[in-house]
């Protein structure tokens, strides 16, 4: 059974990551992904944004696939329902990101079994935004 990292290694987690890209996120204000996406940006971290059905999200180009990032992603953050993360597991690991993140009310054994398998640190159920306030991780930037 899956169990969170430590407060400890959250916080290193989140201290020495610069680019997560976020797995559903959604250019729709209303969306808790927009609104973290948005809090991540302002605290500096890049963030890439990943959903097919979008083009453009806060700013930034949106990919339609994490195979489809060109540079290194630390965390990928998951705004996807728990039967859809095996898969985004795979695709983190293919990558080589360094986290996979499930996002608040999000678990799934069998997507952090493949996270871990493939050397990736995972977090599950707890909110990105949330633990970035909680464990008083340094903001990169002043927030806008």
């Amino acid at each position: 059974m899956h169990h969170n990292p430590t407060d400890a290694e959250i916080r290193s987690l989140l201290t020495k990551a610069t680019t997560i890209a976020m797995v559903g996120a959604s250019s729709n204000p209303e969306r808790a992904s927009y609104g973290v996406m948005r809090r991540l940006q302002r605290v500096g971290y890049r963030v890439i944004p990943i959903n097919p059905r979008e083009t453009e999200i806060l700013g930034e180009r949106v990919y339609p696939a994490l195979s489809a990032i060109d540079t290194h992603v630390d965390i990928v953050d998951v705004f996807r329902r728990e039967e859809f993360t095996p898969a985004i597991a795979t695709e983190a690991v293919a990558i080589k990101a360094g986290a996979l993140w499930l996002q608040l009310g999000v678990h799934n054994e069998e997507a952090a079994a493949i996270a871990t398998a493939g050397g990736l640190v995972v977090v599950t159920n707890m909110c990105i935004a949330v633990a970035h306030s909680l464990f008083s991780v340094p903001v990169r930037r002043a927030p806008l």
